[in-house]
């Protein structure tokens, strides 16, 4: 049974545990083969706003949204003062700024990595110009994503490519400010078949640390190959201190957007206990930006992005549980089966009582998706927002 002492522990986890949400989780998105419009779905960046809002009420886990700044700041700086505004409405902050350099028909053949130094000159201003926005919003993180590759061998130069990076992520960093940092993330594939310019977790870690102190690696939880252990991942990352983030999610194939923990819970709570077992060695906690990348076609937005958030709080306090001082003692007396059970008992305790009771404390609801069933905030959305999301042409946006 869950002790006093587990108790204070896991209350203690769940205090200092907090969960960036993205903007682009409440809008009309779709795949390349069908786009399902939801009438309920964020249509404007106020009502984006509003539904981080109620993720952040029933939650209390959730004080910022993500940004992306082509589809929630298309005036640039100008739309600065209306993000601020909604922030104040309704009491969640801007979070990570995430520049947009693939989606334009200008990055057909890549932005960083585009042999046409003019288009590279057009994706660097706008990471640039999203540096100024995140500046003055407050955010720390700028958070690029490229989808920059290649589809057939010998049609591209890769190492020509590998120093266009360089050059460019280097000129990101000079424009940092002191207390803002760059995150680089990675996909081995999607939507380049034949090379991917930033294919994994070392290519990001050699970029970012070419680009300076300042600089980061960002891990998508989605973006890796079936079986790939991204424990391992994130412990060698931790080790180099080159650990910016997380991007949460789960797949059941490659990067699906399903919620967290939906296909392996036993994965997101390994990848928790290396970041708190570099805690408990360290003595302090790495800076690691926790946030999602989802979009749901198929489940309602705002109960997928709760349901996520509270699977990452059920794992992360599991997580809390581990009795690590023994488990070290017993990993350096190679006493595998004991030391595999000493964490597999963490894993396996239930700690949705103590939770609930955490909720309780902090004035929050014991159950986040019912209390979101009861508050009428959906009906109240589908009805305001359904004559504007019939017939609407989804994108990510």
């Amino acid at each position: 049974m869950v002790n006093s002492r587990s108790t204070e522990t896991i209350f203690h986890a769940l205090d200092k545990l907090k969960i960036e949400i993205p903007s682009w989780g409440f809008a009309n998105t779709g795949t390349r083969f069908g786009k399902f419009i939801q009438p309920a779905a964020a249509t404007c960046i106020e009502e984006k706003f509003s539904d981080a809002g109620e993720v952040h009420r029933v939650t209390g886990a959730c004080p910022t949204m993500a940004l992306h700044v082509q589809w929630d700041l298309p005036n640039g700086l100008a739309d600065v003062s209306k993000v601020q505004k909604l922030a104040k409405t309704y009491g969640v902050s801007p979070g990570s700024i995430n520049p947009n350099v693939f989606q334009d028909q200008e990055y057909k053949y890549g932005s960083l990595g585009n042999p046409d130094s003019e288009i590279r000159r057009r994706a660097l201003d706008h990471i640039l110009e999203c540096i100024r926005i995140a500046d003055a919003l407050g955010s720390r993180d700028i958070s690029p994503w490229f989808a920059d590759g290649s589809n057939y061998p010998g049609t591209q130069n890769i190492r020509k490519r590998i120093g266009w990076f360089e050059e460019g992520l280097r000129e990101v960093h000079a424009a940092l400010q002191p207390a803002q940092r760059l995150l680089v993330e990675y996909k081995p594939f999607e939507p380049a078949f034949y090379h991917t310019d930033i294919a994994d977790w070392g290519m990001a870690f050699l970029l970012a640390r070419h680009a300076g102190p300042q600089a980061f690696v960002l891990v998508d939880t989605g973006h890796h190959y079936q079986s790939q252990n991204i424990e391992q991942i994130v412990a060698w990352l931790l080790h180099q201190e080159m650990l910016g983030g997380f991007h949460f999610n789960d797949r059941r194939y490659a990067d699906d957007d399903l919620t967290l923990g939906s296909i392996d819970p036993y994965q997101v709570f390994r990848i928790f206990h290396e970041i708190l077992t570099y805690e408990w060695e360290a003595g302090t906690a790495p800076d690691v930006a926790f946030m999602i990348d989802q979009s749901h076609n198929l489940k309602g937005k705002i109960e997928a992005m709760i349901q996520t958030v509270c699977a990452a709080q059920e794992l992360y306090a599991r997580a809390a549980l581990v009795d690590r001082g023994r488990l070290a003692g017993l990993q350096d007396s190679c006493s595998l089966l004991e030391a595999e059970e000493c964490l597999r008992s963490a894993f396996w305790y239930d700690v949705r009582p103590v939770v609930r009771g955490w909720r309780t404390a902090r004035g929050l609801p014991e159950d986040p998706l019912q209390a979101f069933a009861d508050s009428g905030y959906l009906a109240r959305a589908t009805k305001e927002r359904r004559d504007r999301n019939v017939g609407a042409v989804a994108s990510y946006a």
